[in-house]
């Protein structure tokens, strides 16, 4: 009998669930799961019947991170220093791809999320938590400066001054914490989250699909570039979202007062 993947796809209603699926090293990262991120998410960046993309954890976990255990059992790093971080830096354009994809991303965090596992849930646009969910940066834990762009994150979230405390101390913050900080958009009980992340998920599947595309590259954009720049690129969306079929179909619901029903054209 074949073992079940390290990382679970499914396709519903318009959204794509991605399942960190070793529930037993709490859905630490593995080279299958990394390489079927990297594979998947350009994927399902292009599949036209894929409108949102979840991200989760199996079992009691969101991810751990990184497989510490594994890393002790291995007895150090046999590559060279440059063939290691080409292989790091590789793996950390997951964190990109998120980030960029032209679709919301939602994560569901179902539990603990350390160190480049918390990292892939703020790469998402959106974070619903569970109660028992605890975040940490993780790394200083264990000798490590952190990877997978959460640094990057993490500072736009919460101000650099959080952000190095998280760091620097590696403390666990608690889901309501999380909530008070800007970390996660919302915090519901556990036997809830699932059903609350895909209701707010099938909500985005149904909703203008190039305005929400262009909405996410105009909110990219303003974290890092100056007004001018943001307001050249939020005109030529504008006009473009201006002519689309979504568009008309809205203006016409509002007149004849009635719930829009987007095509995604």
């Amino acid at each position: 009998m074949n073992a079940l993947p390290e990382l679970l796809e499914t396709i519903e209603d318009g959204i794509a669930t991605l399942t960190f699926n070793r529930p037993e090293r709490l859905n630490a990262l593995s080279t299958p799961i990394m390489q079927g991120l990297l594979d998947g998410l350009p994927r399902l960046a292009g599949d036209p019947a894929v409108r949102v993309v979840v991200l989760t954890g199996a079992g009691r976990a969101f991810c751990a991170g990184g497989d510490v255990k594994s890393m002790a059992e291995s007895g150090g790093e046999h590559r060279s220093m440059a063939e290691a971080i080409t292989h790091l830096r590789s793996r950390m354009e997951v964190s990109r791809i998120l980030h960029e994809l032209p679709k919301p991303t939602i994560a569901m965090i179902n539990g603990p999320a350390a160190g480049a596992g918390l990292a892939l849930a703020l790469a998402c646009d959106l974070r619903i938590a569970g109660t028992s969910a605890r975040l940490v940066t993780a790394f200083v834990k264990v000798g490590f400066s952190g990877d997978f762009g959460g640094s990057y994150f993490l500072t736009r979230l919460v101000g650099t001054a959080r952000a190095r405390e998280l760091y620097f101390t590696g403390r666990p913050v608690a889901a309501d914490e999380a909530l008070t900080l800007g970390l996660v958009n919302r915090v519901v009980p556990d036997d809830q989250l699932h059903d609350v992340t895909m209701e707010l998920a099938r909500s985005l599947a149904q909703g203008p699909q190039t305005a929400l595309s262009l909405m996410k590259r105009n909110m990219n954009c303003a974290e890092n570039a100056g007004l001018a720049e943001l307001l050249d690129m939020e005109a030529v969306h504008q006009v473009q979202t201006g002519r689309t079929e979504d568009h008309r179909e809205a203006a016409k619901a509002f007149v004849e007062k009635r719930a829009p029903v987007f095509s995604g054209r």
